[in-house]
């Protein structure tokens, strides 16, 4: 039940209405025992920011963004991050965050690939600098041979990017499974999937707004993961 003391958060992107995201995030809320809520927040185009020059006015205290609007919500809050998809209220200034490449932490990274020149494949190139990155508006088809750890940092999802083996590992951002991903674990490489990806970077996210540790297997549990 909400109230005039709930403390709220959401989702600013278009669209929204598939996102898993407020349902990992109001489970969390509820395991930690806080008056918080996530909503999803769809965002017209040419409105972002009135979007977040709102959030303080309305009393949120954060929200996460989504595409399209990774990239324009750095520049408005004023980040030196070239993306942001956390974006945090403190008296009365909002603060952007990348939680994007937490999912990162562990995996094999000598010699990446980041497929795409979006927002989320901005984040991954802040944190993996050494990485060759290819888009079909840049440099194409994708040579990843060599590559110990591939980011699928696109869209697309019916068509296979490019072909993995065993030892490489691909991280698929988009979810559901894309045939990308489908192809790499037929080839026995290792992936890690669009649901890991989003519960890594909602953990973090909840721990920049609540100051809490985030209750990583009930966010896992509301999002269909083991």
């Amino acid at each position: 039940m909400l109230s005039g003391a709930t403390q709220l958060v959401g989702l600013i992107g278009m669209p929204v209405e598939g996102s898993l995201s407020p349902a990992m995030q109001n489970a969390a809320f509820a395991a930690r025992g806080l008056d918080w809520a996530y909503l999803p927040l769809p965002v017209e185009d040419g409105r972002l920011e009135d979007a977040v020059h709102g959030l303080a006015a309305l009393g949120f205290s954060g929200v996460n963004v989504t595409a399209p609007y990774k990239l324009e919500a750095a520049r408005l809050c004023g980040s030196e991050l070239p993306s942001v998809n956390t974006l945090v209220v403190r008296q009365g200034r909002v603060e952007g965050f990348s939680t994007d490449a937490a999912i990162l932490c562990g995996l094999p990274a000598d010699r990446p690939v980041i497929l795409g020149d979006g927002g989320s494949a901005a984040a991954f190139r802040a944190a993996l600098p050494n990485a060759r990155v290819f888009s079909r508006r840049g440099e194409w088809p994708a040579d990843v041979a060599d590559a110990d750890l591939v980011v699928n940092a696109t869209s697309e999802r019916d068509d296979v990017l490019v072909a993995l083996t065993k030892g490489q590992t691909l991280v698929d951002l988009p979810y559901p499974e894309t045939a990308t991903a489908r192809a790499a674990r037929e080839a026995g490489a290792t992936v890690v999937t669009g649901l890991e990806v989003l519960v890594a970077q909602g953990a973090a996210s909840f721990e920049l707004w609540t100051g809490m540790p985030a209750p990583v297997a009930v966010m896992r549990a509301a999002i269909g993961l083991a």
